[in-house]
């Protein structure tokens, strides 16, 4: 490979791109030895990219990983709709066979930002319209994502019980314990469910859907007024949600663990 015209700015996006493709936060010492770079050169790069926002440095442990900058980053490619384009005939399909209202969201810093919203015929509005965001903590999209975030990346979102204020919040998790305790039963069930903690009356459910490296990219729901909905009816969405998620992923030529 030729040597880069701009050293700098290659060494840095490499890093940003080895970091990305980590699924917890690393040690500068191990991206120094992977990325092939003198430590002190990575420790510079580290700190310039931290005091931008870019990377997070989580001190007590002494690893790095991708900071809000970076998601940022994501929500501006977002933007542009590929994922929404790929996710959209999911959505349509999966609403069409079951008949609730259907969304896709993807994580943005704490909130969950709505992508794709699938109305069902005769059903009732909802909140999460496209461009909307609310507390993931609270949602069924965002508890299915939460859920495969590794320990430190979730600690850094989700570490002080002041990280669980909203404005909205009637119920949920109010403290990073109870959260934890959550989003065990989530990995358990592979299905992520809220009832009644978004808006009065309806109940969400919820499946991940992950990227290239398997990180959680996403997540596919279905919403219904939760008195019309008896068990039977539930474990169908709970069903369709995870087929959808499943489809969205292998459309971004995702894996599966």
């Amino acid at each position: 490979m030729a040597s880069p015209k701009v050293p700098a700015a290659d060494a840095t996006l490499r890093l940003l791109s080895h970091l990305a493709s980590r699924r917890a936060p690393v040690a500068a010492a191990r991206i120094a030895e992977e990325l092939g770079l003198p430590r002190s050169r990575t420790y510079d790069l580290l700190a310039a990219l931290v005091e931008h926002g870019y990377v997070l440095h989580l001190e007590q442990e002494r690893l790095y990983g991708l900071g809000p900058a970076a998601h940022e980053l994501s929500g501006a490619y977002l933007r542009q709709e590929p994922l929404a384009r790929i996710g959209r005939r999911a959505i349509e399909a999966m609403v069409d066979e079951v008949g609730e209202s259907g969304h896709l969201a993807v994580l943005h810093g704490r909130d969950v930002l709505y992508i794709v919203e699938e109305r069902a015929r005769n059903r009732p509005s909802l909140v999460s319209d496209v461009g909307v965001r609310i507390p993931a903590h609270l949602t069924a999209s965002g508890r299915a994502i939460l859920a495969e975030l590794p320990p430190a990346q979730l600690r850094a979102l989700y570490g002080r019980r002041a990280d669980f204020s909203s404005r909205t919040a009637v119920a949920g998790p109010a403290t990073p314990r109870e959260l934890r305790e959550l989003l065990a039963g989530v990995r358990r069930e592979g299905i992520a469910v809220e009832s009644g903690e978004v808006s009065e009356e309806m109940a969400s459910v919820a499946a991940v859907v992950r990227d290239h490296a398997g990180w959680p990219a996403a997540a596919v729901a279905l919403t219904f007024v939760e008195a019309r909905v008896d068990q039977a009816q539930r474990a169908r969405a709970a069903a369709a949600v995870q087929a959808a998620a499943d489809e969205v992923t292998r459309r971004l030529r995702g894996r599966r663990d």
